[in-house]
């Protein structure tokens, strides 16, 4: 008998495949270890809490990280250590996955410690591990005695040919116009993430709710799993908060109504509204320091922010405004300018009521795709998008460290929406980088970098699609009496109060891609679909103030952009263009100051040639034609001599294709030798006579392009030669019997 006690539940997906659930095998150590499976791939959530709290933490310091083993995927990393190292981007995506769905499921007074850690210990090229990694995390939870309000789960949701698919293989998702990731609990939705090729918002939540079905059943069978594992039965206990009720009403007192009229003002300067609100809370403070010197100051804050909230929510239900004075469709104020950097390929500068983004394009060569390096993906991307966030554009002071799990987030969100927008390979060679710097924020900075970017490559040239915008929605929801208001285009502290972050973006035909969370329980597909249909109005209403400013790409590159273009030619030709060691290729970079790349694609040579100016684009594509063209018989080629011999020489008519230019081809006389008449390194004119069919080889001619001499009879027109028995000096040959065999013969043959 094995030294364990495993327990297995499992889960049908719609196509009948089986994802288990085992725990008790691995990591007994940790408060809760599930190994989640679904084909070969297999992953392994931990999760640990400190059974103490760090002094003076009234948060819930929770950390989650996803990562994947090379050795799982039966590969060595490329690094230089050959070792794992900091998570990739890809990895904090997934890790932003599980975070943003699992952090609003812990208690909101358990300020203990909290890692998940899930590992991808096992690969399968079908399947696509982020899909798994919240419910195995949500399964580590369920089968330990730490608080919480699950289970939770996440799937793929993707149409393919017309049909909505639960987790599809890898291969089939290449195919899908609609990929999401959604997560819910048994009862709700509580994070969306995904990209479409602009569909309509009946066909996002249509998608959303084929998603939930699948995910209630995941539920259940986490469930059972909490059911079997005994230490999961009690959930630990911990200190709640100490309450004062009588200061909690003093402050609700003096605070509700004094915020419900600051908020009611509708400032339109956040300085401005912090500077009522602080009017209201400093003064409070003072006087319960005079009253109570002792006073809890944590506690003050919060039943402060608790009175405060619900009086600016309370406010937007009931008055239909917000904080700013707009009413809850109304979008800011924008204006826009490109063409702000010079020195940029494209550039563009996005304002957004407080939010603003400088956003720069650089467009570069094959040599300057990424490289990607994954347990699942190794390969090339020719399309980047960066996101930064420094602490200046909300006024604050913080070292810069690089960017952050937020940061990579956002630029992935705005990645994803261009994308869909972006050109084919055949019309757009360059690798592309695209740079978001937030230079103000407040609310919608992800969705005012969508903006910037699309501005900043039509400002560049690149033949979009279309314009992509962005919007993010909000919602205030009160609990007790069910009455909503849904707000366009959030402000940062709307996002802070409200129960809903739901940023969409899309084209003027549909919605390209989506981020949501949601914050409380029991959201309706009649909320959420109101929440897209009114953020299709304020996406068009931005696309329309972009429009104002550029409608469509430029017709031309800047004049300091490098020009591009690419060549496809039959692969049999990659080897000419090269050269031996590189030689050809290298040679027509120098002499037409180009950068050349070559790669061997869906049975075809792709040629990607970048030069500085139009000359130089116009040679080395005229030397790579050349190389690359088909010889046609009958046309006139300029050569040169490469070598004579007794019957002919060698003539290099194109750049890499020798043809024999036979002796008796050289001229209409004959000429007992080529010496005198040809030397090596000559030009010569001649013309594509004949190909051989089974080898290939060419043959030439130089007396095809002479005018013919009088009296001049091909060879082919001289009467033929009679036959031996026909001539007409001699007779029949007589009957000399049968040849005699070798060893009959006379002496003198046999030898």
């Amino acid at each position: 008998m094995p030294p364990y006690n495993a327990v297995t539940k499992h889960i049908t997906l719609p196509d009948g495949r089986q994802i288990s659930l085992e725990t008790g095998k691995l990591a007994k150590f940790a408060d809760g270890a599930v190994v989640v499976r679904l084909g070969d791939a297999m992953l392994l959530a931990t999760v640990v809490s400190q059974p103490s709290q760090r002094e003076g933490v009234d948060f819930l310091p929770l950390s989650v990280d996803y990562q994947e083993k090379f050795g799982g995927a039966g590969k060595i990393p490329g690094s230089f250590q050959r070792r794992e190292g900091r998570l990739s981007d890809y990895e904090v995506l997934v890790s932003r996955l599980v975070d943003r769905i699992l952090r609003p499921m812990f208690p909101k007074d358990y300020h203990y410690e909290v890692q998940v850690m899930i590992t991808l210990i096992s690969a399968d090229k079908d399947v696509q591990p982020d899909a798994l990694a919240a419910l195995a995390a949500s399964a580590a939870l369920s089968v330990s005695d730490i608080p919480f309000a699950g289970p939770i789960s996440e799937v793929r949701v993707a149409r393919i040919d017309g049909q909505l698919q639960i987790n599809p293989k890898t291969a089939d998702i290449a195919r899908a116009d609609i990929d999401l990731i959604v997560g819910a609990t048994i009862d709700s939705v509580a994070m969306v993430e995904g990209e479409m090729n602009e569909v309509s918002e009946e066909e996002m939540v249509e998608a959303i709710a084929y998603a939930h079905e699948a995910i209630k059943e995941q539920v259940r069978v986490q469930q059972e799993l909490g059911q079997a594992v005994e230490k999961s039965h009690v959930k630990r206990e911990y200190p709640k908060y100490d309450e004062n009720e009588e200061l909690k009403q003093q402050i609700n007192e003096a605070v509700y109504q004094a915020a419900y009229e600051v908020a009611k003002a509708g400032n339109p300067s956040k300085s401005g509204r912090k500077e009522g609100f602080g009017a209201i809370k400093k003064p409070l403070l003072e006087k319960l320091l005079a009253d109570n010197p002792e006073l809890d100051l944590k506690m003050f804050g919060r039943y402060y922010g608790s009175a405060e909230k619900k009086a600016i929510r309370d406010m937007m239900i009931k008055e239909r405004t917000r904080l700013d004075g707009r009413q809850l469709t109304e979008i800011r104020p924008i204006w826009s300018e490109v063409n702000y950097l010079p020195g940029a390929h494209g550039s563009a500068l996005f304002t957004r009521g407080e939010t603003q983004s400088l956003t720069s394009v650089a467009l570069g060569t094959k040599l300057d795709e990424q490289i990607v390096d994954s347990a699942m993906v190794s390969g090339y991307n020719k399309f980047l998008l960066h996101y930064n966030f420094p602490a200046f554009s909300t006024g604050e002071v913080k070292p810069n460290r690089g960017p952050g799990r937020r940061e990579v987030g956002h630029g992935n969100l705005a990645m994803r929406s261009i994308k869909k927008v972006l050109p084919s390979e055949d019309e757009n060679p360059y690798t592309i980088r695209v740079v978001s710097d937030i230079l103000e924020s407040n609310g919608s900075s992800s969705m005012a970098t969508v903006c910037a970017s699309s501005l900043a490559l039509m400002d560049a040239g690149i033949k979009l699609k279309a314009a992509v915008s962005g919007i993010a929605m909000g919602l205030v929801q009160d609990k007790e009496t069910g009455e909503y208001a849904v707000l366009s285009d959030i402000l940062g502290d709307e996002d802070h109060l409200g129960d809903m972050d739901f940023k969409v973006t899309g084209t003027e035909k549909g919605i390209v891609a989506c981020q949501m969370d949601i914050k409380i329980q029991g959201l309706s597909n009649e909320i959420l679909t109101k929440a897209l249909h009114q953020a299709r109005e304020g996406r068009l209403h931005i696309l329309g103030e972009m429009n104002k400013t550029l409608a469509a790409p430029a017709a031309d590159l800047k004049p300091h952009t490098p020009r591009s273009t690419k060549i496809l030619v039959d692969k049999e030709y990659i080897g000419a263009i090269i050269g031996p060691g590189g030689k050809v290729v290298q040679q027509i970079q120098k002499d037409t100051n180009a950068t050349i790349t070559i790669e061997e694609k869906d049975e075809k040579g792709h040629v990607y040639i970048y030069t500085s100016n139009a000359d130089d684009m116009a040679a080395a594509v005229g030397r790579i034609r050349g190389i690359a063209a088909t010889p046609e018989v009958g046309e006139t080629y300029s050569g040169t001599v490469r070598s004579i011999q007794a019957y002919g020489a060698f003539v290099e008519f194109m750049p890499g294709k020798d043809g024999l230019l036979h002796i008796s081809e050289v001229s209409y006389d004959r000429l007992p030798s080529l010496e005198g008449v040809l030397t090596v390194g000559q030009e010569v004119k001649v013309q594509l006579v004949e190909v051989d069919k089974k080898t290939g080889k060419f043959r030439l001619s130089m007396k095809s392009l002479m005018p013919k001499p009088e009296g001049y009879v091909e060879p082919s027109e001289r009467p033929e030669r009679p036959e031996r028995g026909d001539r007409p000096d001699r007779g029949p040959r007589p009957d000399r019997g049968p040849r005699p065999e070798r060893g009959e013969r006379p002496e003198r043959f046999n030898r």
